[in-house]
């Protein structure tokens, strides 16, 4: 019987309906036990993962008998494609399972940080009528920038494009003639780099992690953003220089911030001390991608691919 582990969390309905029939090792503390991952996979045919397991290296080593690799998400960044290739080991991401998730997170923290009044519970709670402080800005109107135009950027301009958003892109690989560019709902300009960073008043990243993006967004870039303007990243750690977005937003150039993704994941206390007591920012643990409703179609799909993949 074929072996299947999973080393990071998963829908338990999914494994249940879509690898019956293989042997499964369902633990989502494997990822923090890296002995004990190497020792399970010797004799694995198949491996489930999301972002945080390193497939490379040592842990292939370990896996003589791997012929699948499913991720629970889409960016590849955690695998090393090239080894997994000459190796014959198929790799599969949930392509389009998440999408609509992660554009609800962007339009969400984007209507937060514009309005601004949800920050004083607090003070009226306590008595305090702080309504002059509390007055924020409207999402309709504004332009929304979005570095990068595929899948989950599209979902999401469809979605600002509702709220009466203006909506531009930058995305290189694709030739102005694409039809992304005339979606069914509203419609996106397309841009340069440059000149989306100093039009847009809410800037989302939606680019994987590569030497050409690493660092795109540095204080330079922060610097030519609109005052006031919003920066979300729910891509990648590292193609935002995460102190450039501290002094932004402590001198007040940048109206708010949202962080998904860091540099150094999971983020400790040691590296979270540069965020401390920066005023406008969201900080949330790699999650935009993750719902209830997204982790089961995910793993469903992450699942099925798996099994075609070790029964075919």
């Amino acid at each position: 019987m074929l072996k299947v582990v999973i080393s990071e969390f998963m829908d338990e309905a999914a494994i249940r309906a879509e690898l019956a029939g293989f042997e499964t090792l369902y633990d989502p503390t494997l990822v923090d036990r890296p002995d004990a991952l190497r020792a399970a996979l010797q004799e694995a045919a198949g491996l489930i993962v999301r972002n945080r397991t390193q497939v490379r290296g040592d842990l292939l080593a370990a896996a003589p008998d791997l012929k699948v690799v499913g991720r629970l998400g889409v960016g590849l960044d955690n695998i090393d494609l090239p080894a997994c290739a000459a190796r014959g080991i198929a790799v599969h991401p949930a392509t389009g399972a998440n999408d609509g998730a992660v554009a609800e997170y962007v339009i969400g923290t984007a209507l937060l940080l514009l309005r601004g009044a949800y920050g004083a519970s607090a003070q009226v709670a306590a008595g305090a009528w702080p309504r002059n402080a509390s007055m924020g800005r409207e999402i309709a109107g504004k332009r929304l920038g979005l570095v990068g135009f595929g899948a989950i950027a599209r979902e999401t301009a469809r979605r600002a494009a509702a709220l009466d958003m203006a909506v531009s892109a930058f995305d290189p690989y694709l030739t102005p003639e694409d039809t992304a560019w005339r979606p069914a709902h509203g419609s996106v300009t397309r841009a340069e780099l440059d000149a989306l960073i100093a039009s847009s008043d809410v800037l989302s990243l939606h680019v994987p992690l590569t030497e050409a993006t690493r660092g795109m967004i540095g204080s330079d870039a922060i610097t030519r953003m609109p005052p006031g303007a919003i920066l979300i990243n729910a891509a990648r750690g590292g193609v935002v220089d995460e102190r450039a977005v501290v002094d932004a937003l402590r001198s007040g150039h940048l109206g708010g911030a949202a962080l998904d993704v860091f540099a150094e994941e999971p983020l400790d206390a040691m590296g979270g001390a540069l965020f401390a007591d920066v005023p406008n920012l969201i900080l949330t643990p790699h999650i935009a991608g993750v719902t209830q409703e997204s982790n089961v179609r995910v793993s469903a799909v992450t699942a099925r691919a798996v099994r075609r993949s070790l029964e075919g």
